[in-house]
């Protein structure tokens, strides 16, 4: 993949035309079984209907046939990037993407608060997505830890997610995830794939211990996930390798983090679909590439809401024109 992104390099060449990287996540869905229809075809999208008409619809696996990516490294791969050679780790992502000042050698992980029962098992991998002002709030009280010389740094993302970053000497990057990405069972023990890494996998656990020890009295977040340990990476720029102008416009923190890495410019934008619409208006003249990012929609994927998802498509059609 290097190999290739070099000769686009050679060949790419700058032009006056305009790019919209138009990302609706959470866009694809299940049938209802009353209905036999998915949100999409539910919903009464006219504007959308005729675009398709005039252009050209099709499927992309962004991996490769058979493999499911996360959001990473799928939208990697809408870049241009092979997400198998540019690996990157949503615990990064997440802290670039709240303007961390990630340090040389930091390590940092993906955070949920989450709600385990009395034996132990998780029930709400996301603790009923708790208020921004509740995340800042339990993220204050577990900052700060100073476990065997390694100090834990803890930042708030939105709503359930935070960033955990551990900063010290002799750790090593090869730990697993304690998230056991289900519900109806226990929070997973974090290990070690080579020896160089026991440090971090053992201060990693007992963080994880004290924060379920400090947060008890919380419920519905009385405990943590993490995933995603991950450094700071070095990639080609989009510039660099298309001549383009790239800018994102992207409400969600990972996916601002994941637009810096590949050297995009990070447009102040507000939370809904219409803000960033009109976000999208003011910059048109200034850029050439357009990563324009909607979640909503896969928000309410997560929770199972199909009509909200429905009314979601609905406003989007809406604003199209």
């Amino acid at each position: 993949m290097n190999n290739l992104l070099e000769i686009i390099k050679e060949i790419a060449i700058p032009s006056p035309t305009k790019i919209v990287l138009l990302v609706i996540d959470g866009l694809g869905g299940l049938p209802d079984p009353k209905t036999g229809k998915t949100e999409l075809e539910t919903a009464h999208t006219p504007n959308l209907d005729r675009l398709a008409t005039k252009g050209i619809c099709g499927l992309s696996d962004p991996v490769a046939p058979g493999i499911t990516p996360g959001s990473a490294p799928g939208h990697l791969a809408l870049f241009g990037y092979d997400p198998v050679s540019f690996q990157i780790g949503r615990g990064v992502l997440e802290a670039v993407g709240i303007d961390f000042d990630l340090q040389p050698g930091d390590i940092a992980a993906r955070g949920n608060f989450c709600t385990i029962d009395k034996d132990g098992l998780v029930t709400d991998r996301r603790a009923g997505r708790v208020s921004n002002e509740k995340c800042i709030e339990f993220c204050q009280l577990l900052d700060g830890r100073l476990i065997d010389g390694v100090r834990i740094l803890v930042s708030p993302v939105r709503e359930h997610r935070f960033a955990a970053i551990f900063r010290g000497q002799g750790l090593a990057l090869e730990v697993s995830d304690s998230d056991p990405l289900r519900v109806g069972v226990a929070p997973k023990s974090i290990t070690a794939s080579n020896p160089e890494a026991s440090k971090l996998a053992d201060i990693a656990n007992e963080f994880i211990i004290q924060a379920k020890a400090t947060l008890a009295e919380h419920y519905p977040a009385n405990m943590v996930l993490l995933r995603g340990f991950s450094q700071h990476p070095q990639l080609p720029t989009m510039s660099e390798i298309y001549q383009l102008k790239p800018a994102a416009i992207a409400s969600y923190p990972m996916y601002r983090g994941l637009a810096k890495l590949v050297g995009m410019e990070v447009l102040k934008t507000g939370t809904t679909i219409e803000d960033e619409f009109t976000t999208l208006k003011q910059n048109y003249a200034n850029y050439d590439f357009f990563f324009l990012h909607i979640k909503p929609a896969d928000n309410a994927g997560e929770d199972g809401d199909f009509d909200h998802r429905v009314k979601l498509f609905e406003q989007f059609d809406s604003i199209v024109p």
